[in-house]
């Protein structure tokens, strides 16, 4: 093979992949973060085997699939007004990049594939997945330009993926777990209004029954419900909780991390030529997650601390 051939095929390497990217980008793979949740329910009952890691694992996959299939479907409804927003008009869909046709032949692929790899695996995998599905579909079609239901139905998306990961592994997962995820997922969902309101210029005719007086006081009760909620599991099983009393030990970290967050939504609170960043990053809570160092460096010891705990109680050193 001379040198012009493989000149020649490596431009069409290039050419491929710079063709792919849009359809890749408009999967959304940034927000696949957001299905880690899946992982709690082994995590927290230290079953670390290899079929409970692949099962897991296998869940994860498929809600990042059907995720992205409704992703799709929602990039598709909203072409218009996102052709109209400063930031999502940028999006490959509204961007004229990926044609409309491929793009709901992907998401219905994408979705048929998960729902039928997910009741393969096994029926309560599989329903799981359904019930996702039919509560995304509801969004996408009217419930998110429905007023607290919006907010509501973003939370309940993420106890259904914490479900989902229990249901694949067959373990069990605390009642006040499931509530910290709800009410942690509805702090972010407030969140992430109170930054569109704030931004201006959205699209999302929901925002116009917002305030940022009632966003404040839904914060109020957020923050409240995820830090009790979390308290109350972290005290053991004497509260049908986690597995020991030790992981209380964790509860400070918590706690900075929704102070940490709250601190980066204020736009008042960072230096001038920031608060427009601000703004815009607290419109995408994955985003803050992924290039904030201290919270990064929170969630990391958290992590390390509670493994270091639940290791500890496994081997049955500590109660």
């Amino acid at each position: 093979m001379n040198f012009s051939t493989k000149r020649r095929n490596l431009h069409l390497r290039e050419f491929r992949a710079a063709n792919m990217y849009p359809y890749i980008s408009a999967l959304r793979p940034h927000h696949w973060t957001k299905n880690l949740i899946i992982f709690a329910a082994p995590l927290f009952n230290f079953s670390f085997n290899i079929a409970t890691v692949l099962n897991s694992l296998f869940a994860f996959c498929l809600f990042c699939c059907i995720s992205s299939s409704f992703y799709l479907l929602n990039d598709i409804a909203d072409i218009e007004s996102d052709r109209r927003h400063p930031v999502k008009c940028e999006r490959p869909i509204a961007a004229g990049k990926v044609p409309i046709s491929a793009a709901a032949g992907m998401s219905l692929s994408l979705l048929g594939g998960s729902i039928g790899l997910g009741l393969y695996h096994s029926f309560s995998l599989g329903l799981t997945l359904i019930c996702y599905a039919l509560l995304q579909l509801a969004y996408n079609l009217k419930l998110k330009r429905v007023v607290l239901l919006d907010i509501i139905v973003i939370a309940s998306g993420f106890v259904i993926r914490a479900c989902a990961g229990a249901v694949a592994t067959r373990v069990d997962l605390s009642v006040w777990f499931l509530v910290c995820t709800a009410m942690l997922a509805l702090f972010l969902a407030i969140e992430k209004r109170k930054a569109e309101l704030r931004r201006g210029g959205s699209t999302r005719s929901v925002l116009k029954r917002y305030s940022p007086s009632l966003l404040l006081r839904l914060e109020n009760v957020a923050t409240t419900g995820t830090l009790m909620s979390y308290a109350l599991w972290s005290a053991g099983l004497g509260l049908e909780g986690a597995t020991t009393p030790w992981m209380m030990l964790t509860f400070p970290f918590v706690l900075y991390g929704v102070f940490r967050y709250q601190l980066l939504s204020d736009p008042h609170g960072q230096p001038g030529d920031q608060q427009e960043m601000a703004k815009e990053r607290t419109e995408r809570p994955e985003g803050v997650l992924l290039t904030d160092k201290p919270l990064l460096l929170t969630v990391f010891i958290w992590g390390l601390v509670a493994f270091s705990i639940l290791w500890l109680e496994h081997q049955g050193l500590i109660q």
